[in-house]
């Protein structure tokens, strides 16, 4: 059982940390959306600006390509809502071991809050969702509720108020994206990059068992590269795995350090 006394919450992402292994829906209804609008997008192209607010998102994909009609930015997002909200429902599911490490987490007395670039009626529908697999956070947040989404800290700083802890420096933010670490970094919490199951490896369950174990730990490790690059302060391969990183967090805080 893990003993924790300086510990007092840990903020995760949803798509790709929490619940659909590889973060595969935004991808999907992303890919559709430009196709449909005679825009061939790739999923690596689709990716590099995963974990932002959809709107952001779409405007940054349109951006590399010299777009920068914000009425565009607008019909493209409303058109993309919809699309998004039609497949959501199947990649709601919580990834493998999530469930039981937040009772574990809890059991130590720790909160669970949580934060997404999805707005708040889309996320409704996975809250919805994971709830009835028995996933359920204490606070949750949508992009399109606070200020500005990620990389900016609103989302984390209105987790803490509503779950009632504080420091912030005794969080830990726990996300699959550069703009999960750059939310954390920027609202003072430590920060765990999640590799295997997020959108930096980007491959559902399935995909990732027909590969060799060679080319999975050659993703994996890219993947923490880059989540190290962005600013992580420890990795994991998934939520279930994060147990070890919570605790080297909770020897750091015991001995003075700070995020």
């Amino acid at each position: 059982m893990l003993k924790l006394l300086h510990v007092k919450a840990a903020i995760l992402d949803w798509a790709g940390t929490a619940v659909d292994h590889g973060s595969l829906a935004p991808v999907i209804a992303l890919e559709r959306l430009f196709a449909e609008n005679g825009i061939a997008v790739t999923a690596a192209e689709i990716r590099r600006d995963m974990g932002l607010l959809k709107k952001d998102h779409i405007r940054c994909i349109l951006a590399a390509r010299g777009v920068a009609d914000e009425r565009e930015v607008e019909r493209m997002f409303a058109a993309f809502v919809p699309k998004q909200a039609q497949i959501l429902a199947e990649f709601s599911q919580p990834i493998d071991g999530v469930c039981e490490a937040v009772e574990r987490w809890r059991a130590a007395g720790m909160r669970i809050g949580s934060t997404t670039g999805y707005t708040r009626g889309l996320l409704e529908i996975v809250r919805e969702r994971a709830a009835k697999h028995g996933y359920s956070p204490d606070a949750s947040v949508a992009a399109d509720e606070v200020p500005a989404g990620r990389p900016a800290p609103f989302m984390c700083y209105r987790n803490a108020v509503d779950m009632g802890v504080y420091p912030l420096w005794a969080c830990v933010k726990i996300g699959d994206t550069p703009a999960d670490i750059a939310e954390g970094r920027n609202a003072g919490m430590w920060t765990v990059g999640i590799t295997r199951t997020g959108n930096e490896v980007g491959l559902s369950k399935a995909e990732l068992e027909r590969i060799s174990a060679a080319e999975r730990e050659r993703l994996e490790r890219q993947a923490a590269d880059r989540l190290m690059a962005a600013g992580a302060d420890l990795v994991a391969g998934a939520v279930a795995e994060c147990d070890a990183a919570i605790v080297e967090i909770e020897r750091r805080l015991a001995a003075g350090d700070r995020p």
